[in-house]
């Protein structure tokens, strides 16, 4: 899967201008990616969960109708496909600052904690994303913390 969202970027991100508004679509981008990647690790991937990422995708990210489509299709092509989390990771530490990346690891918390329940492999997710992004423990638990008292 990871493959596929790497071209994508490539085509539709990477070569797209470097302006601030454009870091920022870029930013929203690689933030979905991972958070449908969050949908996935606990193996309840159930429609409700699905059309509810869709409205958040649309709502927080504004993303296009075409961008949020081809984007959950890439990752529900490749559900029961392993992962390579450096390769994507890779890509926003390329792209991107430190304060770039803490509302990815929020938003990945607040897709694991969006059942009131968190499975370990959710929490494994989280803090592997975290580590190949650089992200201090500090704020890795403080982003769980203010999601987690929400």
């Amino acid at each position: 899967m990871l493959n596929a969202i790497k071209a994508f970027f490539e085509e539709n991100i990477l070569s797209s201008d470097k302006s601030e508004e454009g870091k920022q679509h870029a930013l929203r981008l690689a933030t979905t990616a991972l958070l449908i990647e969050m949908m996935r690790m606990d193996d309840h991937f159930h429609d409700a969960e699905q059309k509810m990422l869709i409205v958040q995708i649309k709502a927080c990210f504004k993303l296009t109708d075409t961008e949020t489509e081809e984007l959950v299709g890439l990752a529900s092509a490749e559900l029961q496909n392993s992962t390579d989390y450096y390769q994507f990771t890779s890509l926003i530490n390329q792209h991107f600052e430190y304060n770039d990346k803490l509302p990815i690891i929020e938003a990945l918390w607040e897709i694991a904690y969006a059942d009131d329940a968190l499975d370990i492999d959710e929490e494994y997710l989280v803090r592997k994303v975290s580590e190949l992004l650089y992200v201090s423990h500090a704020d890795f638990i403080a982003a769980k913390l203010r999601v987690k008292n929400r």
